[in-house]
């Protein structure tokens, strides 16, 4: 049997197709879905990664550009969790392979998931590759950027406070949602880090009112001047 044809066997196995049509509807209609819940989802396709285990990068990346052809949604995020779990064996070379994944079938929760456990992986055990995520901060599409932004989302101390200072600042006027919601998002993280720091840059940058409010969300807040959007 096709491995993707094996996986597909386990995850319709597991499905509740009543659930299917709310599912679509919480991502506006815009992906099907076999209607399998996270955790049956992870418990379903655990064996099937796992099973992938030495087969290296490029198996893995065929993989997920394979699953993310797939109609439904849930082979999207079992690609995601197969890559999370190879994030820091992945080569440099693999980031345009990752991007292109990005910018296919795009929506926050695939987006999301390449930035933080992916990319963020990735480019965390090599560091030269932040210089890529400083080309995707100013990128045309916002979704690109919107990886640049969250890529260090769980770095904790190993953030580059100074990168992630200059990409909500660059990034500030923008008035897409997503990019609002990103930069207090990747904020508000950090904060858990480095409070002060967080607070210091939000009383100075000029952040919409979405942004500053996500990113002040869980910090114990001092009186701050009142910024326009």
């Amino acid at each position: 049997m096709d491995r993707i044809d094996a996986l597909r066997a386990q995850l319709t196995a597991t499905a509740d197709p009543a659930r299917a049509p709310a599912m679509r509807a919480y991502m506006r209609g815009q992906f099907d879905f076999l209607g399998v819940a996270a955790p049956a989802r992870r418990k379903a396709a655990v064996a099937w990664i796992k099973s992938h285990d030495t087969a290296g990068p490029d198996v893995w990346l065929t993989l997920a550009e394979r699953l993310w052809q797939e109609p439904e949604r849930e082979f999207q995020y079992v690609a995601l969790d197969l890559l999370a779990r190879h994030a820091a064996e992945l080569p440099a070379a693999a980031l345009p392979r990752l991007l292109a994944l990005v910018t296919a079938k795009s929506w926050w929760d695939t987006v999301d998931g390449l930035a933080a456990w992916v990319i963020g992986g990735l480019v965390r055990g090599r560091r030269e590759l932040q210089t890529e995520m400083d080309t995707l901060a100013g990128d045309s599409d916002f979704w690109l950027r919107r990886v640049a932004i969250l890529h260090q989302l769980y770095w904790k101390r190993d953030t580059d406070a100074g990168r992630l200072f200059r990409y909500c600042a660059a990034n500030a006027a923008d008035p897409e949602f997503f990019i609002r919601k990103a930069i207090g998002w990747a904020l508000r993280e950090y904060a858990y880090t480095d409070a002060e720091a967080v607070r210091g840059f939000v009383a100075s940058a000029a952040l919409s009112p979405l942004s500053r409010r996500e990113a002040l969300k869980r910090i114990q807040q001092k009186p701050l001047p009142a910024k326009e959007a």
